[in-house]
């Protein structure tokens, strides 16, 4: 008996899975049973939870047999050969879509009143499911995220017949089954509890998944592309300002948001700028516009859904830190704290330094000597809550081995301290760590 239930499942799956971590991601559990399979594998890839909800249009006299399938926003597709070789007539057609549709329409109701659906464009799609027996379902499954956008889709389950697996391969661009039985009677042999999974379990599964979320991040009039991912029990959310150069999809700090959602925090990833504007690279150097972008988008995440209530914290990097203590200091923005990578504090001047009351961390390496001079510069300007951070051995883009992962570890325990503590706390005089 492998596994002791779904969850059980899931876990063992998401180690087989590790390989796709940092990838963009979407993890699409087929309800119901593989939601509780798809929840842990979920949280181990950092990715967002959604379900695909689909049906499969089976033959009327042999109903394992896919003529079609059917999927959320009027996905429909058939199988012209199967209904000519079976000989369904349209009006058999007929009846089995809509016999097919008025369940689909029943379950993505149920499940679109707490989530709505991922978008799936250009994105890897992993299937899960609490296993496979003939694999029709599954898919069909497949052919609906594709239809949906999906670049690449892995099918992941605990078990499932090679023959199937075979199968599937052609419609999948992976497969991954723990278990592949030569003679296999039924998956809940392959489980101790293989007890049914209701909407209910489904609906609390979803809601408790991290919320990631590509959205239109606002900034006054404008609307700039992003990325926000809260987990649940999120102790607060840390939006980023890229260094120049640099986007939302900056490597370095996908790295470290990741690493701060295993800190039980939320992130906001976004473009600063819009193209016309990165087109006159005066505007990447210019800290009074990107402040005031940075303090009107925190004004705006402050009003969002998923971050209502929560703290709010800035992760700059290199001119994006001089922008984060910029807005620290603009009107109506509560900061609880901030962190800087290989920041250029310089660019602030130190009159404005001097106003920002947010507890700031200033990470440096400690081979980039230009920039670790100019943050002890800017240190001594600043009257909050302070600290020089010196990671060893490190230059200015943190690409030596363990260096980022330090950078990440710094500023996770710096927004955990400063966001289970009121924002603007007393000032006190820092050191260099």
């Amino acid at each position: 008996m492998p596994f002791r239930d779904r969850h059980d499942a899931g876990e063992r799956l998401a180690r087989a899975l590790a390989h796709l971590q940092g990838q963009d991601l979407v993890v699409l559990a087929l309800p119901r049973g593989g939601v509780p399979v798809a929840a842990p594998i979920a949280r181990a890839l950092d990715a967002p939870l959604d379900v695909i909800c689909v049906r499969k249009l089976g033959v009327p006299f042999q109903r394992e047999l896919g003529m079609g399938a059917i999927g959320e926003d009027g996905v429909r597709i058939i199988n012209e050969d199967v209904v000519r070789m079976s000989g369904t007539s349209p009006r058999q057609l007929d009846a089995v879509e809509r016999a097919e549709r008025a369940e689909l329409e029943r379950r993505v109701a149920s499940v679109r009143a707490v989530r709505p659906r991922v978008d799936l464009h250009g994105r890897t799609a992993v299937l899960v499911d609490d296993g496979i027996a003939t694999g029709s379902t599954a898919a069909a499954a497949c052919e609906v995220a594709r239809a949906h956008g999906a670049a690449r889709v892995v099918l992941a389950v605990p078990v499932a017949p090679p023959e199937s697996v075979r199968r599937l391969s052609a419609v999948a661009d992976e497969v991954v089954s723990l278990e592949t039985p030569a003679a296999m009677l039924a998956i809940g042999e392959w489980y101790a509890d293989f007890s049914q999974t209701d909407d209910t379990e489904v609906l609390r599964l979803l809601e408790q998944s991290m919320v990631v979320e590509d959205l239109e991040v606002r900034a006054g009039p404008l609307a700039l592309p992003g990325t926000l991912t809260v987990p649940e029990h999120a102790l607060g959310v840390v939006a980023f300002a890229h260094g120049s150069g640099s986007s939302r999809l900056s490597p370095r700090n996908r790295a470290v948001a990741s690493a701060l959602h295993g800190r039980d925090l939320g992130t906001l990833l976004f473009d600063l700028l819009t193209p016309e504007e990165e087109a006159d690279r005066n505007n990447v150097f210019d800290v009074e516009l990107l402040g005031s972008r940075l303090a009107a988008v925190t004004r705006w995440l402050a009003g969002e859904r998923a971050a209502a209530g929560l703290p709010l914290g800035y992760f700059g990097a290199s001119t994006g830190a001089a922008a984060a203590l910029w807005a620290a200091t603009e009107p109506g923005v509560s900061v609880a704290a901030v962190v800087s990578r290989g920041g250029r504090p310089d660019l602030v001047v130190p009159d404005r330094l001097a106003e920002v009351r947010a507890p700031t961390l200033l990470v440096v390496g400690g081979a980039d000597l230009v920039v670790l001079q100019c943050n002890e510069e800017a240190a001594r300007h600043l009257v909050c809550e302070h600290e020089l951070a010196v990671v060893a051995g490190a230059t200015h883009l943190f690409e030596e081995p363990g260096t980022l992962e330090r950078v990440a570890a710094l500023a996770g325990d710096w927004f955990v301290a400063h966001m289970r503590q009121p924002a603007n706390a007393v000032p006190s005089a820092g050191g260099e760590d």
